[in-house]
């Protein structure tokens, strides 16, 4: 493995909205392609349209909210209807109005009673074992230095103050590299990542544990351990995200937060299908109800600290407390 000019590389993941994707048969060759490559231009991406979904979107104060649209008859389940929002494919538009759209989905979200994401949803292009396809150490970045510094700027100053031996914070979905503040200091740093050597250069980190959790979604930490839990750019890739929220309300404690973080890249062949079917403002809605079936949060909101909206990759967050 070589490891140079890791402070300026980036991981060759394309663009990930809309990305076709189906459960029952594999995309295009082009697509395969397109993921070879370090492109991220997602005008060549085909989309696939499942025959029991229908783009939905509901206008609202002068800007669309991405609805649930109509539940599947005599199942018992939802049937989700999500499209991705045309005007938003080529400009993410002023800061203000992104701002103020991304945080609208979760305002009102009309979540259905039962949890709308059956197994298809949750496919992949590439279902091999992920211990697989992590096995050898990516010492690369995954998103751009701009949207590296928001997002180390969002947790400067939504983490508990640096230098308290009684914090504890856990990074799941952990690597190299946390994008934490440079030099904060808690009692305790737990990662938990797929690959042993990029979590031995983590240097933010106090242990860490290697596991697939998507083979076994239970976090390998006690009841109320850690008062913020972070998950960057990897919410995409979880086949049983409801399991690992559920894990995650667990191991903080009360009044601790989960902050999922993500942008609009990703390794397409590994992500979920009803993520790479859909846009950024689906995205906002998806992790958003992964929170509210899991049960036990409250506070749910969603911030777009994008650095430079089309110009810069895009930084969105999704975060919540759980009660006390």
């Amino acid at each position: 493995v070589v490891v140079a000019s890791v402070a300026s590389r980036r991981a060759p993941r394309r663009g990930c909205s809309r990305v076709a994707a189906r459960a029952s048969s594999k995309p295009s060759s082009s697509i395969i392609a397109d993921d070879a490559s370090s492109s991220s231009s997602s005008s060549s991406a085909t989309r696939h349209h499942h025959a029991s979904r229908r783009g939905v979107f509901m206008a609202g104060a002068g800007a669309p909210l991405l609805r649930l649209a109509t539940m599947t008859a005599g199942t018992g389940a939802a049937s989700l209807n999500l499209t991705a929002r045309a005007a938003a494919a080529s400009s993410y538009g002023s800061v203000e109005d992104t701002t103020s759209e991304i945080a609208k989905v979760l305002l009102d979200p009309k979540y259905p009673d039962v949890y709308p994401f059956d197994a298809s949803m949750m496919a992949r292009y590439d279902e091999s074992k992920d211990s697989a396809f992590y096995s050898q150490p990516r010492f690369v970045q995954h998103i751009d230095d701009d949207a590296i510094k928001a997002l180390t700027g969002f947790y400067a100053r939504t983490f508990p103050a640096s230098g308290s031996d009684d914090v504890a914070l856990l990074d799941v979905c952990s690597s190299w590299i946390s994008h934490y503040p440079k030099d904060y200091a808690a009692g305790r740093i737990s990662g938990l990542g797929m690959n042993e050597d990029e979590l031995k250069k983590n240097p933010i980190l106090s242990d860490y544990v290697v596991k697939d959790l998507n083979d076994d979604p239970k976090l390998p930490y006690n009841d109320n351990t850690f008062d913020v839990v972070t998950n960057a750019v990897s919410v995409d890739y979880l086949t049983k995200p409801l399991e690992m929220m559920k894990e995650v309300r667990r191991v903080l404690k009360p009044g601790g937060t989960a902050m999922m973080s993500f942008s609009n890249r990703c390794f397409p062949t590994k992500a979920v299908s009803v993520w790479t079917s859909t846009g950024d403002l689906d995205h906002i809605w998806i992790v958003g109800a992964y929170f509210h079936y899991a049960g036990g949060f409250e506070g749910l909101r969603a911030e777009d600290i994008s650095p430079k909206p089309g110009k810069t990759d895009p930084m969105y967050v999704v975060y919540a407390t759980k009660q006390a």
